[in-house]
C-alpha cells in the first residue's frame, strides 16, 4: 500500500520549461536544478506565502525572467530572474523576516592560500561546511612563486620586524626540508614494507607519518586552502566579523571574500556594509571585544593573578546530577509526563536502574556512528585544554559544541614528537623552537602583539576551553581517539573520555568506540581500507 499524492497537469511547453529546472514534474519531492541562488531563495521566500505548488510558482511568477536558451547552465553566475529576485527581496526582508530568508541560499566557495590563524577565524561560525587541506599529507618545504607557503601580515611589510619574520621563515621551512629526508629515512627503517601492502600504500604512510611528525615545526603564517559551503546569513555573519578583526590578513581576506561572494548572491549580503545594519553590528562586536579586553587586563592585574599549572586536560565543570537528568530526558519523549515531574521521578530511581534506562537509550551500537538521541543533551561538561596548536586546529573542527581559544604565544612552552628525539633531530628541532620564541619576542617588543602568532610554531601549546553535551562527547572523544587520528588529540579525547567516566561511570561506559590502542603508523590501516576500496572500484 503507497500514500496517494495528488498530481498537476502542466502543458508541453509548461513540461519543458520545467524539466530544465526541476528534477521530475510529477512527484512530491523534487529538487531545484540549473537556477540562480537568488532566485531559488526568493522562491522558497514567496512560497511560504502562497497555496501553489512550487512547480506552478515557477510557471506564473518567475518562469518569464529565466534564459530560455536551450542546453546554457544558468548556474549560480547567471542573471536570470535576479532583477525580480531583489525587487521580491526588497519586500520580503519587511514581509517575512530577512534573516530567515538568508538561509534560502548557499555558495561554494574557495578560500586559497589562508594562513593557519585565518583558517581558524573562517571556521569560527557553526551554520557551514568546511574541508581544510591537510598539513598532515604534503611537504611544505618548496616555494612557489620563490616565496614560502606562509602568510607575511601586510601590517610587517617595510619594518625592521618584517624582516625579522621572514627570517625566521627562512629557518623554520629551510629546517623543515633538511629534516624531512632523515626523519622519512628514520621511519622506513623502524617500519618495513609488509607482504601485501603495495608500494602505492606505503609510500602513502610514510609520507602522512613523516609529515605528520614535521608538520608542528611550521610556524601559525603557514599557508593552506580551505573550502566552504555556507547560506547567506552565515556568510553574512562571516564577513561581518572579519571587518573589525584585529589582524590586516582577516579584513582583506574579507574584502575578497564579499567581491566573489556579491557575484553569486548579492542579495543576500544587503545588509553587511549598509551603515545602520552590518556596519554597527560589526562595530558592536568590535566595541564589545576591547571593552573586554582592557577590563580583563584590568581585573586580573588589580588581583595580581598568574596562571597556575594545569594538566593538559582539565574537566573544569559538569552537572552531579547528570545521569539522573539524561535518564529523565530519555523518559520524556516515550511519556506524557511533564519534564519536571520526570526529573523527580529520575532521582528516586537507584543507580542500577538508572544505568539501566541509559544502556536502553544507546542500545546496541554496532559502529561508532551510531549515537543516542538528543536526551544525551540533559547534561554537559566543560574543558580547558592545554595541547599544541596543530592538534588544536583539529579539535577546533567540532563547531557544534562552545570553544574559545586564547591567543596563541610560546609561554606555555612546545611538544617534541618522541620521534625527533629516536631520529636523532633534536637539535634541529630546538633551535626552530627557539627561533620562534626570539621571533615572537621581537614582534612583541616592536608592537605588533596579535601579529607575533603568525611567528609561532604550531608545537607551541594554546590553551582553550570546550564545552559539550555527553552526546557531542561521545562523537568527538570516539572519533577523536582512533588509531588514524594524531597522537597528541587522540591523547586529549582518550583524557576527556577517563574524566568523564570518572564522574559519570554509566554514561563513561556507553562511549564503547574510544581506543586506547597503541600504533606507530596511524595511516596504515586506514591506507589499506582505502586501496581495498580502490581494487573494488576497479573489479566493480
Amino acid at each position: 500500500m503507497t500514500l496517494a499524492y495528488v498530481t498537476e497537469d502542466f502543458t508541453p511547453s509548461e513540461r519543458a520549461m520545467l524539466a530544465r529546472h526541476f528534477t521530475n514534474l510529477e512527484g512530491p519531492v523534487f529538487a531545484l536544478i540549473d537556477l540562480p541562488e537568488a532566485v531559488k531563495g526568493a522562491m522558497f521566500a514567496r512560497y511560504s506565502r502562497t497555496t501553489k505548488s512550487l512547480r506552478r510558482l515557477f510557471l506564473d511568477e518567475f518562469a518569464g525572467d529565466i534564459d530560455e536558451i536551450a542546453g546554457s547552465h544558468a548556474g549560480a553566475s547567471s542573471t536570470a530572474g535576479s532583477e525580480r529576485a531583489e525587487r521580491l527581496y526588497d519586500s520580503v526582508f519587511v514581509e517575512y523576516g530577512d534573516d530567515s530568508v538568508a538561509q534560502l541560499g548557499g555558495v561554494h566557495l574557495a578560500c586559497e592560500q589562508s594562513s593557519q590563524l585565518l583558517a581558524k577565524a573562517l571556521e569560527w561560525g557553526r551554520l557551514a561546511a568546511y574541508l581544510e587541506q591537510s598539513t598532515r599529507y604534503m611537504r611544505y618545504d618548496d616555494r612557489p612563486g620563490g616565496a614560502w607557503r606562509a602568510t607575511v601580515p601586510p601590517e610587517l611589510e617595510g619594518t625592521p620586524a618584517g624582516e625579522r619574520y621572514a627570517a625566521f621563515l627562512d629557518e623554520a621551512f629551510t629546517t623543515y626540508g633538511r629534516m624531512y629526508e632523515p626523519m622519512e629515512a628514520w621511519f622506513k627503517d623502524r617500519h618495513p614494507q609488509q607482504d601485501g601492502d603495495s608500494d602505492f600504500v606505503y609510500r602513502q604512510t610514510i609520507m602522512a607519518k613523516t609529515c605528520d611528525t614535521l608538520r608542528v615545526l611550521l610556524p601559525a603564517g603557514t599557508r593552506s586552502n580551505l573550502g566552504i559551503y555556507a547560506t547567506g546569513q552565515s556568510y553574512e555573519q562571516l564577513l561581518m566579523r572579519l571587518a573589525v578583526h584585529p589582524l590586516a590578513e582577516m579584513r582583506e581576506y574579507g574584502e575578497l571574500m564579499i567581491t566573489e561572494l556579491r557575484k553569486v548572491i548579492p542579495e543576500f549580503l544587503k545588509r553587511v556594509d549598509v551603515e545602520e545594519r552590518g556596519v554597527a553590528w560589526s562595530r558592536y562586536w568590535q566595541a564589545n571585544r576591547e571593552r573586554v579586553d582592557a577590563l580583563t587586563a584590568r581585573v586580573l592585574g588589580e588581583a595580581g593573578v598568574k596562571p597556575e599549572h594545569r594538566g593538559e586536560v582539565t574537566l573544569v565543570d559538569h552537572d552531579p546530577e547528570g545521569e539522573t537528568k539524561i535518564a529523565a530526558a530519555v523518559l520524556y519523549a516515550s511519556s506524557d509526563v511533564p519534564d519536571d515531574q520526570l526529573l523527580a521521578l529520575a532521582r528516586s530511581l537507584s543507580r542500577e536502574q538508572t544505568a539501566e534506562i541509559l544502556r536502553a537509550s544507546v542500545g546496541e551500537r554496532t559502529n561508532r556512528r551510531h549515537k543516542p538521541g538528543r536526551a544525551w543533551e540533559r547534561t554537559s561538561y566543560r574543558f580547558d585544554v592545554l595541547c599544541d596548536y596543530g592538534a588544536f586546529r583539529d579539535l577546533q573542527r567540532h563547531r557544534p559544541l562552545t570553544i574559545e581559544w586564547q591567543r596563541l604565544t610560546t609561554e606555555h612552552g612546545y611538544e617534541t614528537p618522541a620521534q625527533i628525539d629516536d631520529a636523532g633531530l633534536r637539535g634541529d628541532w630546538e633551535r626552530v623552537m627557539q627561533a620562534s620564541a626570539d621571533a615572537e619576542r621581537a614582534l612583541l617588543e616592536a608592537g605588533f602583539g596579535e601579529q607575533a602568532q603568525y611567528a609561532v610554531s604550531m608545537a607551541y601549546r594554546i590553551r582553550f576551553v570546550m564545552q559539550m553535551t555527553a552526546r557531542e562527547a561521545m562523537h568527538l572523544t570516539e572519533l577523536r581517539s582512533q588509531p588514524a587520528g594524531h597522537p597528541v588529540y587522540r591523547r586529549v579525547a582518550q583524557s576527556m573520555h577517563r574524566l568523564i567516566a570518572d564522574v559519570h561511570p554509566a554514561i563513561g561506559e556507553t562511549f564503547s568506540y574510544v581506543s586506547d590502542a597503541e600504533v606507530d603508523l596511524e595511516r596504515l590501516e586506514a591506507e589499506r581500507r582505502t586501496e581495498h576500496k580502490r581494487r573494488a572500484l576497479r573489479e566493480g
